[in-house]
């Protein structure tokens, strides 16, 4: 709903919220490889700390993550043996094949020589030598054919053990990522804001011991020193402001404390009012000159721009 007042001719009376110029939100994490569940905080900042670069701002119970990060690297080293252990295997396999192939070409080479003679022995003999070559050559084809089929089914399974080796180092690695995860530090240096959201069917801020899901936006880590007022305002009003204009701001909260600010940023496209499809609103923005403590994100607060005629 837009709150614009006009108190006098020449003054505008706007209502918005502060909000800070620099902030960073900080979600739960989430998990790599498939780990999106739930998480449990075991610490968490208490709201309004005042925090530097690298200070811990909450940190969830890892144990889950440790212990799938230790199960695949017990798995990964296990992978590693079993390939170890299968090359092994087929060099001592490899050999005995190579000797076996060695015997074979000799037995060819031998009934080669036999063959030679078949002029001076006798027919039968004869006969029996080219059915002996012809033997020998089968069976030596055949054994490089079915070794050359084993070197290819020994590649095959050790490919075969390097994927899942490589999908377990993936996996520990994950694992891993995702126990660093479980602690974050605050980004930049600034104030603490915890966000209200929804639990057990109502709206509050988490507490340690609770368990939330992954991805959800907790709190903000906001630079105090630099606020400023965002604010919608009437599309019959537009006419009315000009960047860099002035404006007197003071808080629902503290009506006392005064603050200067100025118009910095004024949208040029509006949106759709909730009262009627004909009215259109247009967001504005305010910086605040000064620095106070007072000013705190989300709190309600009047612009006032313009002179308000006596």
């Amino acid at each position: 709903m837009i709150h614009a007042i006009a108190l006098a001719a020449t003054l505008l009376r706007l209502t918005g919220a502060v909000e800070p110029v620099r902030s960073h939100p900080v979600i739960v994490p989430r998990l790599t490889g498939g780990g999106n569940g739930s998480l449990v905080i075991v610490h968490l900042v208490k709201p309004g700390t005042q925090v530097k670069k690298g200070d811990l701002l909450i940190e969830f119970d890892r144990q889950a993550q440790l212990k799938t990060a230790n199960d695949r690297q017990a798995e990964y080293r296990d992978l590693v043996a079993q390939i170890a252990r299968k090359r092994g295997e087929q060099v001592t396999a490899r050999a005995k094949d190579e000797a076996e192939l060695e015997m074979a070409e000799n037995a060819v080479k031998t009934a080669e020589l036999e063959v030679q003679k078949n002029e001076i022995v006798p027919p039968i003999t004869a006969e029996q030598n080219r059915l002996t070559l012809d033997e020998t050559r089968a069976k030596l084809a055949q054994l490089r054919k079915t070794f050359d089929l084993k070197r290819k089914a020994d590649a095959a399974d050790v490919r075969s053990l390097e994927i899942q080796r490589d999908r377990a180092m993936n996996a520990w690695k994950h694992a891993e990522s995702n126990a660093d995860k479980m602690r974050v530090v605050s980004p930049i240096d600034g104030m603490v804001v915890l966000k209200s959201t929804w639990k057990n069917g109502t709206m509050g801020e988490v507490q340690e011991g609770e368990e939330v899901r992954s991805g959800l936006g907790i709190m903000d880590v906001i630079d105090a020193s630099a606020m400023r007022v965002r604010a919608r305002i009437n599309q019959a009003d537009m006419t009315r402001l000009r960047l860099g204009e002035s404006a007197r701001i003071t808080l629902d909260s503290y009506p006392s404390r005064v603050f200067t600010g100025t118009l910095e940023q004024l949208s040029q496209i509006g949106s759709i009012s909730t009262l009627s499809n004909r009215v259109r609103t247009f967001l504005a923005v305010f910086s605040i000159a000064e620095s106070d403590p007072h000013l705190m994100p989300d709190l309600a607060a009047a612009i006032d721009v313009g002179e308000e005629q006596q």
